[in-house]
């Protein structure tokens, strides 16, 4: 009896060995089933989008795109549409540097003058004056008037004054009218042979020199006569 007791302990903890040894076995490949599962599950995971859609030359686009101000030394940047600015800034830098023509006032050194009797209107005279000169000349104001040895300078019709200075290029006339008397009886009249034309400065004072001129035969003025401004048309001088 003893002996089969022996017998039935050790067959019962043979037993209690390969139950322990089968559970072993089992907690260890559950263990690498779940440690495995997240390398089984990541296969069909897709590539982030991001990299499969970038290209190269998406992902360069903005550092190959330069505005005119980044255009590489040397080379001209095309200016925006509508931005004429550099143009106009060029174009005024060329004209700034051209003075243009050298303009002085006319006078006896560089021009002539002339006296000539008309027949319309009556009682008028017409003075011509013509650039003798190599550059431009400005005729300034009008002609200061004196008939022989008159002590007042002949009156200057204001109402001919034109827009601008009349300006003479080389060989051009500016011409002023004389109207030698007002209306009849209402001023006494005086006979001349001579008349001296002073010429303006930019100020409206006078250079010394005059020029001086033979009058036509029979030229009667009184004080109610006057002269007009230098003018460029020869109409304009006489109509007054």
């Amino acid at each position: 009896m003893r002996t089969n007791r022996i017998r039935t302990t050790a067959l019962a903890a043979t037993a209690l060995v390969a139950a322990l040894s089968l559970t072993a076995c089992t907690g260890n490949e559950g263990t690498k089933s779940a440690g495995s599962a997240p390398a089984a599950s990541s296969a069909p995971t897709a590539p982030e989008m991001p990299e499969a859609s970038e290209t190269p030359e998406a992902s360069k686009a903005p550092e190959t795109s330069a505005s005119p101000a980044e255009a590489p030394s040397g080379s001209a940047a095309t200016p925006a549409p509508g931005n004429t600015n550099g143009t106009a800034q060029s174009a005024k830098g060329t004209a700034a540097k051209d003075p243009g023509p050298v303009r002085t006032a006319c006078t006896t050194a560089n021009t002539k003058v002339t006296v000539t009797k008309v027949t319309r209107p009556i009682n008028h005279l017409l003075l011509t004056l013509k650039n003798t000169g190599s550059g431009y000349c400005n005729a300034y104001y009008a002609p200061h008037l004196g008939f022989d040895g008159a002590q007042s300078v002949f009156p200057i019709l204001e109402d001919s004054k034109p827009q601008a200075v009349t300006t003479l290029a080389p060989g051009e006339e500016a011409y002023a009218g004389i109207g030698l008397s007002g209306e009849p009886g209402q001023g006494k009249l005086h006979k001349s042979k001579n008349l001296t034309v002073h010429f303006a400065k930019s100020n409206g004072s006078t250079y010394d020199k005059p020029a001086t001129l033979k009058l036509p035969s029979e030229t009667f003025w009184d004080d109610n006569g006057f002269v007009t401004y230098w003018l460029s048309d020869r109409a304009d001088a006489l109509m007054y």
